[in-house]
């Protein structure tokens, strides 16, 4: 019995194959956008904790001074008291115009890192004299190592693969001399062995802070709120695919009922009807899903390498950009496409379930009636209503997702009801026979047309929302960058001693040389980086103050307050007239807040000596030159001639700008690159729902054509029908689009970056995606209604033979 009703269930299939295609290719693209996210996310989690493991980073405690630097000899003081601790030694270094991170160890006293092991198993290692003793040993990954060797006055580089990308491994000794920092130590990490009896480390160092391996911040913690941004659009983009299995589904379920009835009445159960049809629903949601791997696969390999390239600049996440397959996300994959194909089919499944057996048969008797839309349109605005509240009442990045999810799922549902309403306006005021059947006609096909219509409200939305908040960062952007970047050009030193030599030389030739000093230090919120600024007009005329308190510079610039980053004001609750620890027993009146995009760390300014007084022997060897901008060329060059410095050590303003925009246009590829597919993926829905509905308009459209209308004319009416109807939608998803603009830049950009962004309203960018989605509607109509311009009059006469 059961080989029979399978037999009978694809037969449904056979006859009607393009139904067949379109629920695989909804099942794989929802499935591949997803899958292509979660790819994403998994390599790269996977790539942080590889770096982790390579660099034993999160294992042990750590001992860190929050003023910066450790001298030496307090690392040599805690050894010669017993502490069993291992120093480490860390900063970027420009090499060939990229930017490395260069690791310097103690190799004696630091755990087995991968790396060494590997290369004392190697054929041919290394006496451990050359890697302890000068000039020491780079270990660095293939593709950073053959860029090394060709660069002079490097000590020689030693490949090994369990080094992270663009890391360099080496004695701490040999990172002293590669990044200027004699005497200097960037951390301690505590070994876990610790003999008895050793002096606490309030009587040796009790300017060091002991931080606990758990409460340290690893790239993992830092990059949280961007793979949970990923993870929602792609979320997005799942749904939208969902729509095209729903319609699917449905409308194979309302074609099956004649079908379902006879089964019924020659002895099969209900039950075993359903578990067979869901067996069926599983295997193809299955075979799409492992489709949909394949091209979430290719999509991720595609966008990985920017995704790294913003992981990297924003975060200094070791990420390599190359993709594997890795079975977690594949089988996550596998059961999202299981999931949402259920989901898709649960209201087909449980209407079917409670079917009555002298039901009538056809897609008519399936449809649900105008209450069915008051009340999906009711349960919407509860929806919208539920997520403003959510939203307003709690804080955190998961309840402004669930507010904007709230918002657009309750705008889906209300999406018909308000069609309705519109179409029924329409129809009242509509002159002449042809008219009015058109708006009535449209209004009796919404509901097959509806899912498409949500998908494409979503989609639209989303493209409008996420396009809107983009463009206001742009723009925000560009103009910031106008404020900050104020020096015509800006040189970097290779040490303290090269950095007063240039100082000395270009005091006479331009207007001013600005010291861009700074420190890390440590903060209860995560790194905070103090920088120390002199008393010049340019900071008063440009810096891009978002609050302040009266007389901010001549506070600031008198060591009498503190200015500090957006991010560290939200993060730790700080505004103008709260104080500002720095470290203990100095703390500062913060004076003013600022702006600083792109910064995932806090960041505060004070004056100069207020630095040397916090962190006395803060490098120097960064400064901005003011001068005329015609001479800007001039000196660039001068000072690479004088000085023998490479083309990326003196950077003028406008390359400089370049670069940061090129930057920030990576950041948003892989949002920009899933709002495109998700606007596809609508069309593509539109499409299949005009496909699949079209053999059912012939008993609407014949008795029209028997009185008159030819069917040219009704061919042109159909694709008049899909416009218009993509048309009104469009018209309501502009509202809805910024209003998830404003959650994004008001809510989600808060929470996940610490920074809040105006704004800026393009109605260009409206214009146009208002003509390409017409396009769009007019493309998927024309297929079908290039079927009925050819369909033979003798079809359209065996309407009238046929009951119905």
């Amino acid at each position: 019995m059961t080989g029979a009703i399978i037999q009978a269930l694809l037969s449904h299939w056979r006859r009607h194959w393009l139904q067949l295609a379109t629920l695989l290719i909804g099942i794989a693209l929802a499935t591949g956008l997803w899958s292509a996210v979660q790819a994403i996310n998994a390599e790269a989690r996977a790539s942080y904790q590889q770096a982790n493991d390579q660099l034993a980073l999160g294992l042990f405690d750590e001992l860190r001074d929050p003023s910066g630097p450790i001298p030496v000899e307090r690392y040599v003081a805690l050894r010669r008291a017993g502490w069993q601790v291992a120093a480490v030694l860390e900063g970027p270094l420009q090499i060939s115009g990229r930017t490395v991170q260069v690791m310097g160890v103690d190799m004696v006293a630091y755990p087995a890192l991968p790396a060494v092991t590997q290369i004392e198993q190697s054929e041919t290692p290394p006496d451990p004299a050359d890697m302890l003793t000068a000039p020491g040993r780079l270990l660095a990954a293939p593709d950073l190592a053959q860029v090394l060797r060709g660069q002079s006055g490097l000590p020689p580089i030693l490949t090994s693969d369990t080094v992270p990308p663009d890391l360099i491994l080496t004695d701490i000794g040999a990172a002293e001399t590669l990044l200027d920092k004699s005497g200097q130590i960037s951390r301690m990490i505590v070994l876990p062995d610790q003999p008895l009896g050793v002096p606490p480390l309030s009587e040796i160092a009790p300017e060091l802070e002991r931080i606990a391996a758990s409460a340290q911040l690893d790239a993992a913690s830092l990059t949280d709120s961007f793979h949970l941004n990923l993870t929602a659009f792609g979320l997005l983009s799942f749904a939208v695919g969902l729509f095209i299995v729903h319609g699917t589904v449905g409308l194979a379920f309302a074609q099956r009922r004649a079908m379902i009835r006879t089964l019924r009445a020659l002895g099969v159960s209900m039950r075993r009807l359903i578990w067979v049809i869901m067996a069926e629903l599983t295997a193809l949601a299955l075979i799409g899903g492992t489709l949909g791997l394949i091209l979430g696969f290719f999509l991720a390999g595609a966008l990985l390498p920017d995704v790294a390239a913003t992981l990297r600049g924003l975060y200094g996440a070791p990420v390599d950009g190359q993709m594997s397959l890795q079975p977690q996300w594949a089988l996550a994959g596998l059961a999202m496409a299981l999931a949402g194909t259920m989901f898709a089919s649960g209201h087909a499944l449980y209407r079917l379930a409670r079917m009555p057996l002298l039901t009538g048969s056809g897609v008519q008797a399936w449809r649900g009636s105008a209450l069915g839309q008051r009340s999906a349109g009711l349960i919407g605005l509860a929806l919208i209503g539920g997520g403003f509240g959510i939203g307003l009442a709690f804080n955190g990045l998961v309840a402004g997702f669930v507010m904007v999810g709230g918002i657009l799922t309750g705008a889906a549902l209300t999406l018909p009801y308000l069609l309705s309403l519109a179409l029924s306006g329409f129809h009242r005021r509509a002159r002449g026979p042809i008219a009015q059947w058109v708006w009535a006609d449209m209004q009796a096909q919404l509901p097959g047309l509806s899912l498409a219509l949500m998908a494409l409200l979503l989609a639209l939305a989303a493209n409008i929302g996420v396009g809107t908040m983009v463009s206001s960062f742009r723009l925000t952007f560009v103009g910031w960058l106008d404020q900050r970047l104020t020096s015509e050009v800006y040189v970097t030193a290779t040490d303290n001693q090269q950095g007063q030599q240039i100082a000395q030389w270009l005091g006479p030739q331009v207007d001013a040389v600005l010291p861009i000093r700074s420190v890390e230090l440590i903060h209860e919120t995560g790194p905070l980086f103090l920088y120390g600024i002199v008393d010049h007009q340019t900071y008063r005329d440009h810096w891009p103050l978002i609050a302040s308190s009266d007389d901010v510079w001549d506070r600031v610039l008198t060591g009498e307050a503190v200015l500090i980053n957006e991010q560290l004001a939200r993060r730790a609750g700080l505004w103008p007239g709260d104080t500002l620890t720095l470290n203990a027993g100095q703390a500062l009146t913060v004076a003013g807040v600022y702006s600083d995009y792109g910064n995932p760390t806090g960041q505060a300014i004070v004056s100069m000596p207020q630095l040397d007084q916090i962190a006395p022997g803060a490098d120097t060897r960064r400064f901005g030159i003011r001068l005329a901008p015609e001479r800007a060329t001039e000196v660039t060059q001068a000072l690479r001639d004088q000085f023998d410095l490479p083309r990326r050590a003196v950077v003028q303003q406008a390359a400089m700008k370049a670069q940061s925009l090129a930057i920030f246009d990576k950041t948003f590829v892989v949002t920009s690159a899933l709002n495109v597919l998700t606007l596809g993926v609508a069309g593509f829905a539109i499409l299949t729902s005009l496909l699949t509905l079209w053999t059912q308009r012939l008993p609407q459209v014949a008795p029209v054509w028997a009185l008159g209308l030819t069917r040219a004319q009704l061919a042109r009416l159909e694709v008049l029908r899909s416009v218009l109807l993509a048309a009104l939608t469009a018209v309501l998803a502009l509202p809805l689009g910024l209003v998830l603009a404003w959650a994004l830049l008001v809510v989600i950009n808060v929470q996940a970056f610490g920074w809040r962004l105006p704004m800026f309203l393009f109605p260009a960018d409206w214009v146009y995606l208002f003509v390409l989605t017409l396009f769009s509607a007019f493309a998927a109509a024309a297929l079908p209604a290039l079927r009925l311009m050819r369909l033979p009059p003798a079809d359209l006469l065996k309407v009238f033979a046929n009951e119905r």
